[in-house]
């Protein structure tokens, strides 16, 4: 689809010439022009090339320009930024840095219009839902803005509202995102390594998922239950009579901000060293017991009532741990643990982690020299973030891109390594994490557990000797019918035939312009003196003269904005 096509299919002419515009500002211009989007943007903005568009070089630059064009195109464009944040798998560390700094932080909309979306939404006036709500928010996000509320009983409410006509703009630029992703893939083979498309696939879940907070309830109810047994970790009780697709209405949690714990000059009264353990214990339940966990613990999201009970709050990101992923996690570790660099490397394959490019010999010496590395540190030593970057690092030299919850695990055990750390800086996460990993590799090695995957696998066995007649009776009635069909797929074909279009055009305009011009001068060479109409030739042949200048300066500004002269 050309950006012409797509800019009347969405009737969004103006975003498509604002992301061109942004994107050249900052230093893209380059690959504007590659993906054929230079027509959108002034002449004197084009020839503003940066030589250091591709990501390859200057990071911390790149990063830093890509912030600034994730900030300045608004909401998705933010969310698309922290989506990319978390795959360090995909991009260099000093990209990562610059983008974490993005906050969908927006101006608040009017609390009238709020008010309005909380009545549709709950089919009943405000003033019956609750006994008392702020009229101004206490924070402002892309998705939503949140209000403090009392409800009828007495309870201390917190009332997150969505945007109005946030959804259709979503659903506006999460077109023109695809649609950019899938040209820088296909014009810009170089940049295909940082998975543009996978990037927006994942943004457009994530954003499925905040858009709808039944999503989000959910979430919070399941690891409500899952804390009910303990005083020490509280999650928010959801109100799901208040609560619906645009409106969630949450138990307001007591306690602080775990941030002005983190300072030693912080209040008194609470145990930082027990709130630490208290922290680690409860994601390490998270990942092990309850197949999900919170994929989002910055310090904004953790509240410490003293002396050091943990509150934990939005849910709007959660990662799952499946029993597949558990199963792959602790083969991977105990292969690990035993330098079988095979079973890593077949792991990873069976992962579908592996990239087209990707070398296994080569990936199983760098392996190896990882594992030689941390193979006779003592765990007190071992910084499981250091390990994480190193292991990721390792994973882009290498075109291996791991399964979005996995990265997402990653990340929240790194966000959590360094809070955990400046609470207490003699915990080891690596020491908390090692017998979890011990008793979660005996648990997939007992018999139970074996018994019930053959029970599977018998399963799938049957179903496969059970429809494998069927099928092949089929295929060989096509193949005797003469339905069998070849398709064979060009890539690039469409944008080559789009160049020699352009070129024939141009081709076939200089050739009029030189016979404008031929003619002119044979006529403007005559000394007859015919006339036309009562006008001399000679100001027909100036005449033709202006319109092959004319028809010329315009093949040389075409020529000139494309950037090809020579």
């Amino acid at each position: 689809m050309t950006p012409l096509q797509l800019t009347r299919s969405v009737r969004s002419l103006n975003r498509l010439r604002q992301i061109a515009q942004v994107l050249t500002r900052h230093g893209f211009g380059y690959a504007v022009a590659r993906i054929d989007l230079s027509r959108f943007v002034p002449v004197w903005m084009l020839r503003r090339k940066a030589a250091d568009s591709e990501l390859g070089a200057g990071a911390p630059s790149v990063g830093r320009r890509l912030s600034r064009v994730c900030h300045d195109l608004g909401p998705t464009f933010i969310k698309l930024g922290q989506v990319m944040s978390t795959r360090p798998d995909i991009l260099p560390a000093e990209v990562l840095q610059e983008l974490r700094t993005l906050q969908d932080k927006v101006p608040p909309f009017d609390t009238a219009v709020a008010m309005e979306i909380i009545t549709a939404e709950l089919g009943r006036p405000v003033k019956d839902c609750f006994a008392w709500i702020d009229d101004k928010p206490v924070a402002s996000a892309s998705i939503g803005q949140v209000y403090r509320a009392r409800s009828i009983e007495g309870a201390e409410l917190m009332v997150k509202v969505r945007r109005p006509d946030i959804e259709d703009t979503i659903r506006h630029d999460m077109l023109l995102a695809g649609w950019l992703a899938e040209s820088l893939e296909k014009f810009m083979p170089e940049l295909r390594i940082y998975r543009p498309v996978m990037l927006v696939d994942e943004l457009e879940q994530a954003l499925t998922r905040e858009l709808d907070f039944i999503n989000e309830a959910s979430a919070t109810s399941r690891f409500a239950r899952a804390f009910a047994d303990t005083t020490t970790i509280r999650v928010p009780q959801v109100y799901w009579e208040l609560s619906g697709p645009k409106v969630l209405t949450l138990e307001a949690l007591p306690g602080i901000n775990i941030n002005t714990l983190l300072d030693r000059e912080g209040p008194q009264g609470f145990n930082r060293r027990l709130a630490a353990r208290r922290l680690t214990d409860c994601f390490l339940r998270q990942i092990f017991e309850l197949g999900m966990f919170h994929a989002d613990p910055h310090p904004g999201n953790i509240l410490v009532e003293a002396p050091a009970t943990i509150g934990l709050i939005d849910f709007g990101q959660v990662g799952a741990i499946t029993d597949e992923l558990m199963t792959e996690l602790v083969v991977l570790l105990y292969a690990a643990i035993h330098g079988e660099i095979e079973a890593l490397v077949d792991t990873l394959a069976d992962m579908g982690a592996l990239g087209r490019d990707t070398d296994r010999r080569s990936l199983g010496r760098s392996l190896q020299i990882l594992l030689d590395k941390y193979s006779g540190l003592p765990l007190q030593r071992l910084d499981i973030g250091t390990l994480l970057a190193e292991s990721f690092d390792l994973m882009r030299r290498h075109d291996i891109i791991v399964p979005r919850d996995l990265s997402m695990l990653s990340k929240a055990l790194s966000t959590l390594n360094g809070v955990v750390t400046r609470l207490d800086p003699d915990l080891n996460l690596i020491e908390l994490l090692k017998p979890r990993i011990l008793q979660a590799i005996q648990d997939r090695l007992s018999p139970p557990h074996i018994a019930r995957a053959g029970a599977r696998m018998s399963w799938d066995v049957l179903n496969i000797l059970r429809r494998a007649p069927g099928q092949l009776r089929s295929a060989m009635r096509r193949f005797s019918e003469g339905q069998w069909e070849l398709h064979v797929h060009h890539k690039n074909i469409d944008q080559l035939a789009r160049e020699l279009d352009r070129s024939g055009n141009r081709i076939a305009l200089s050739v009029v312009i030189a016979a404008i011009i031929i003619g002119s001068s044979v006529v403007f060479g005559t000394r007859s003196e015919s006339t036309i109409g009562g006008i001399q030739l000679h100001y027909f042949a100036l005449i033709g003269y202006l319109i092959a200048g004319v028809l010329g300066l315009g093949l040389a500004w075409a020529i000139f904005r494309s950037g090809r002269l020579h």
